[in-house]
């Protein structure tokens, strides 16, 4: 008969046994489990078809055949994005749900509605970069300056306040008031809802500027309709080969763009983390990728998790600033 160990050395034995079950749970991830082991969840703020959803479930495939697991697309858009990014944030931190994030729902956002149902600041785990998406100042009127930025400043000084710009998002807008300040060029904004509203009034002769995505006044800017004076990100964008940034332009470090970049709920193992951001890596690394981002309006770029919590901290009040001077609001 096999003799029992003693009440002594069975306390021993449980005490051990305890000690070893606390040391596997403080173990890596990849020592508790074979992360992922089911699909995984983005959620995208925005409608579907929108070009932050293009996005989405152009990297979401990537990742899918790189962490060989699905990846679902879920649209809960509203609210400029906030019920999609207060969604993420009270998801469990484990790892099976990040977001897409933008400068509206990063940064801008706080500052323009009364509650998020989130904090932007203490809420997520950052990712990684995927991109940014540079605006251009653009014009179809023929009397106005063809040699870009300098000169269509020296009219708005010339004449302040008689030249109108066409701006159909909160992104538009805080370009505008920052380019009215940096550049000191007195010109007037008009609000629009949409691109398509905008660039029919642009098209149409009743406005003769519009500040827009380059995805929206690429195709016109192609086809000669439209003539794009600078855009407003600090580097030239190879989507628009050959237009000089406002920088360049006699306005010194501007730089205002949009941008788009993974997240995650707070408390997400760090691990998890550094690995999905070496797989966007070596996504945004492809050239196929690459081109068929650039053909959506977004400039790859990538940002590990340490890289992008600070560019964000940098951005919130930056965007602030502005929204508050100019007194942007939502309509």
């Amino acid at each position: 008969m096999k003799q029992l160990p003693s009440p002594s050395r069975r306390r021993f034995l449980q005490a051990g046994a305890a000690v070893a079950a606390v040391a596997a749970g403080s173990l890596p991830v990849s020592a508790q489990s074979a992360w992922p082991t089911r699909p995984i969840r983005i959620i995208v703020p925005y409608a579907a078809g929108q070009g932050a959803d293009v996005l989405a479930r152009l990297i979401g495939n990537e990742l899918s055949l790189t962490l060989n697991q699905g990846i679902v697309i879920d649209n809960r858009a509203g609210a400029g994005g906030n019920i999609g990014a207060a969604a993420a944030a009270k998801s469990a931190p484990d790892g099976y749900t990040f977001v897409l994030g933008t400068n509206a729902t990063h940064a801008a956002n706080e500052f323009l509605f009364p509650a998020l149902g989130f904090s932007p600041a203490t809420d997520f785990e950052a990712v990684a970069m995927l991109g940014l998406l540079p605006m251009v100042i653009c014009t179809s009127a023929p009397d106005l300056p063809t040699n870009g930025i300098a000169e269509l400043v020296a009219r708005a000084r010339a004449k302040p306040g008689t030249l109108n710009v066409g701006l159909p998002s909160t992104t538009a807008n805080v370009v505008f008031a920052q380019f009215v300040k940096s550049a000191q060029a007195p010109l007037f904004g008009v609000k629009y809802k949409s691109s398509g509203q905008a660039m029919t009034d642009l098209l149409g002769g009743q406005i003769p500027l519009a500040i827009d995505t380059v995805t929206a006044a690429r195709p016109l800017i192609a086809s000669g309709k439209l003539r794009a004076l600078g855009v407003t990100s600090l580097k030239a964008s190879e989507m628009l080969p050959g237009v000089k940034p406002v920088s360049e332009q006699g306005v010194p470090g501007f730089d205002v763009v949009a941008w788009d970049a993974l997240f995650a709920p707070r408390g997400t193992p760090a691990e998890i983390v550094e690995k999905v951001a070496e797989h966007v890596q070596r996504a945004l690394q492809g050239a196929e990728t690459r081109r068929r981002l650039l053909e959506i309006g977004v400039e790859p770029l990538f940002m590990g998790p340490a890289q992008l919590d600070a560019f964000v901290k940098a951005e919130r009040p930056k965007w602030g600033e502005v929204i508050k001077a100019a007194d942007i609001r939502v309509d």
